[in-house]
């Protein structure tokens, strides 16, 4: 395994998977915890690094050890651990604690964190609705570590972990979801609501809407509730059968809006596509909600000539920590008047981004 604080790796989100006119992405998560070493809340002396040191000695055993690089979190500058936070393989509100590390494989499909709220959170990402593919990338890799590691578990109560509903499998599996045309009608929470005795939970991917109980862009994350509800292929197919169900209501959905909505529909995504367009500046929940819309527009079949791949991966070249990296990268001619304010500069770099992304869209 390399060491390293500069973290590249390929972005597995600009590729096609199933179902993504709806599924952007399903992520399978295990929470692991050595045996013999108190959780990470409770650690005393030199605890933390003792984890660290062997996560990071195991991960050297693994097959194709390169293929891993491993960085301290205290070692990574603020834009570094805001990149990853934003590829959501960091949460950076700890990331300086002692022992605290994150390990990425170079495809970025599979990351693990060292000493957050477990010892180890192994994470697997794919494009689209895919429950067993990332299944089988993170499983595979949990067997690799468990040939140098041996993992805290109980008979009767299988994995322990720091939570106690991620005791069990250990596992957690989420998908993130596309749903305007259900939140525009304001038939999403009554569907949302449908999920309650399913261990399923709904939540936002960035932030609170503009409509009434929905979504910033319509984007929700559509996660397990507990690990203990049976084996992983049991949660899988039920987490999976549940984002099946919603893909199957928002595209019968379209039809109905499209249908009883459309002056509505043509008017907010045709301003939408009027605005990147012509604006100068753009901010990050306007990126959020032009992207959307273009998508929305794309597959009630409003447009053409741009893929949901491609939208997909714009939700992550627009954040905030993405853009600063380029501008750090590479050097741009700002007007003057905007040339010395760091805000401001992401706004236009944000504006040119989707500008150029959409420069071959065609209306239908």
């Amino acid at each position: 395994m390399s060491e390293q604080t500069n973290i590249s790796s390929d972005a597995w989100y600009a590729f096609d998977g199933p179902e993504n006119d709806v599924v952007l992405s399903t992520r399978v998560r295990f929470a692991r915890n050595l045996a013999n070493f108190p959780f990470p809340y409770k650690f005393k002396d030199d605890d933390a690094v003792r984890v660290q040191t062997l996560v990071f000695d195991s991960f050297s055993h693994c097959e194709e050890p390169d293929k891993y690089q491993g960085v301290v979190t205290s070692e990574l500058d603020s834009l570094g651990a805001q990149i990853l936070e934003e590829r959501g393989v960091l949460d950076s509100s700890s990331s300086k604690d002692a022992g605290r590390a994150i390990v990425v494989r170079t495809d970025g499909k599979v990351s693990c964190e060292v000493n957050s709220r477990d010892h180890i959170r192994l994470s697997a990402f794919v494009p689209g609705l895919d429950g067993n593919g990332a299944f089988n990338l993170v499983a595979r890799l949990d067997d690799e570590l468990q040939n140098t590691l041996q993992f805290a578990a109980d008979y009767e109560m299988g994995y322990l972990t720091s939570n106690i509903a991620d005791s069990g499998s250990g596992m957690k599996v989420s998908c993130r979801v596309h749903l305007p045309s259900l939140s525009f009608s304001g038939k999403i929470l009554d569907l949302f609501a449908s999920f309650n005795s399913k261990e399923i939970v709904i939540s936002d991917v960035f932030g609170a809407g503009n409509l009434p109980s929905s979504s910033l862009g319509f984007y929700y994350q559509v996660s397990t509730k507990v690990a203990g509800n049976g084996s992983e292929l049991d949660q899988i197919a039920g987490l999976v059968s549940a984002v099946k169900y919603l893909a199957e209501n928002e595209r019968r959905e379209r039809n109905v809006v499209l249908r009883t909505r459309q002056t509505e529909l043509r008017n907010r995504i045709l301003r939408s596509y009027s605005k990147v367009k012509f604006a100068s500046l753009i901010d990050m929940r306007e990126a959020i909600e032009i992207i959307s819309d273009i998508k929305w527009g794309k597959n009630l079949g409003f447009f053409s000539g741009i893929e949901d791949r491609e939208l997909c991966a714009l939700l992550y070249r627009v954040q905030n920590g993405h853009l600063e990296f380029v501008l750090k990268s590479r050097k741009f001619n700002f007007p003057t008047d905007i040339s010395e304010n760091k805000n401001l500069k992401t706004d236009y770099l944000r504006a040119l981004i989707l500008q150029e992304a959409f420069e071959n869209i065609k209306m239908n």
